[in-house]
């Protein structure tokens, strides 16, 4: 592995650049909200969660190059990135018909939502490039080079007042030079040989896993939202923050010890699963202690008396964020369908809050909770399946 030093160092840029993209996109929404009409606010929100759904696949884009480069130095994604990127790209343009009608959002936006997003998933490839070869540094300068053009310009515009469409096509021509910045992050050290390129199988693996996951750990809130009154919702919704923080306070571990796990190193995955595990104890604890005041941080004072729920929603976030761990080992190791469990465990949730449980805050809480044990459990036989395989093999760190 790489010396403790420069591993904490590429943790802690990693970890600043996360802070700077999650920062960045609370951004938009805000300046929307002083900006624009009521009526280009909702536009904005609807363009912005296309944005997100659409744009997953970089993430799993990135995963796939990331295992691919660990595995094979030098693989080139090229054909696989520009694909992925078009065929996202075409698929929010096949909105732009009928936007207007369905949306309330005008089909010029939409098309110049088409090109921004398909930059974003660019982006992909080279972030991958960079997290397989294990350069930390320059994956956070990336990962900031990615925040600043994907939101950069759309608060420019905001700030500048140019209204909605404005705002999208200051957006549009910030996120085109993405993909003029990060080729000159990611350039091959000079002597490095090409490895084989990566298919269209493993991205499509890659991108599943990646959209399970993030289905999984929003059910519950749909639920919520779909089976509860409107206030009941909207303190669930709260609840939710604390989930969604104890999900992603760990992510940076998974991101530099992927490489690791692609190589078949059982080192990484201990490791990976003691840091996660350490994370996720701290986080329920402090719930535990200090309910009340997360549900103030969350939401507001009207939400503290829902404080002796907080280490529910703390221990479910922690519970997907080992089952998240160990679904990108299963990507690593090159497992066919590791997403199965998740989309199983969606359908599961589904069924037992709707007809099932009673439709309160509690059932849908503690349905989502052991929804995320039953997952962990799942997840982990296959993992320590391959490992007893190949226990016998030399470590490979």
């Amino acid at each position: 592995m790489r010396a403790p030093s420069r591993l904490g160092i590429g943790a802690a840029a990693v970890a600043v650049a996360s802070a700077v993209t999650s920062a960045f996109g609370y951004l938009v929404p805000v300046l929307g909200a002083r900006t624009l009409a009521a009526s280009d606010l909702g536009a904005l929100a609807t363009v912005l969660a296309i944005a997100g759904i659409v744009a997953v696949p970089s993430t799993g884009l990135q995963i796939a190059v990331a295992v691919h480069r660990a595995k094979r130095p030098g693989a080139t994604a090229r054909r696989a990135g520009w694909l992925t990127a078009a065929a996202c790209a075409a698929l929010v343009a096949m909105l732009a018909p009928v936007a207007d009608a369905l949306l309330d959002v005008p089909a010029p936006v939409i098309l110049l939502l088409a090109v921004y997003t398909g930059a974003i998933v660019l982006a992909g490839r080279w972030l991958g490039e960079l997290q397989g070869d294990e350069r930390f540094l320059r994956l956070a300068l990336g990962m900031s080079v990615l925040a600043a053009g994907r939101y950069g310009g759309l608060s420019a515009g905001l700030l500048l007042d140019a209204g909605l469409t404005g705002s999208m096509l200051i957006g549009t021509a910030t996120a085109l030079l993405i993909p003029a910045v990060l080729p000159v992050l990611a350039r091959r050290v000079r002597g490095a040989r090409a490895g084989m390129t990566i298919t269209a199988r493993q991205v499509f693996t890659a991108c599943s896993a990646t959209l399970a996951m993030l289905v999984v750990s929003y059910a519950d809130f749909l639920l919520a939202r779909h089976l509860l009154p409107g206030h009941e919702s909207g303190a669930y919704a709260v609840g939710t923050v604390l989930t969604k923080g104890a999900i992603w306070a760990p992510q940076v571990v998974t991101v530099l010890l992927l490489p690791r796990l692609a190589k078949g190193s059982r080192r990484a995955l201990v490791v990976a699963l003691g840091l996660v595990t350490a994370s996720g104890t701290v986080l329920v604890t402090a719930s535990a202690v200090a309910g009340g005041l997360a549900f103030r941080f969350a939401g507001g004072e009207d939400y503290v008396t829902l404080g002796r729920y907080a280490p529910v929603f703390a221990a479910t976030g922690a519970l997907y964020a080992l089952v998240f761990v160990l679904i990108n080992a299963q990507v690593a190791a090159g497992a066919k369908w590791p997403s199965a469990p998740l989309w199983a465990g969606t359908g599961l949730l589904v069924v037992a809050a709707e007809f099932v449980v009673p439709h309160t805050f509690e059932a849908i809480m503690w349905c989502a909770t052991g929804t995320a044990l039953l997952l962990l459990m799942a997840t982990a036989v296959p993992n320590v399946a391959r490992h007893r395989r190949i226990r016998s093999a030399p470590a490979t760190d």
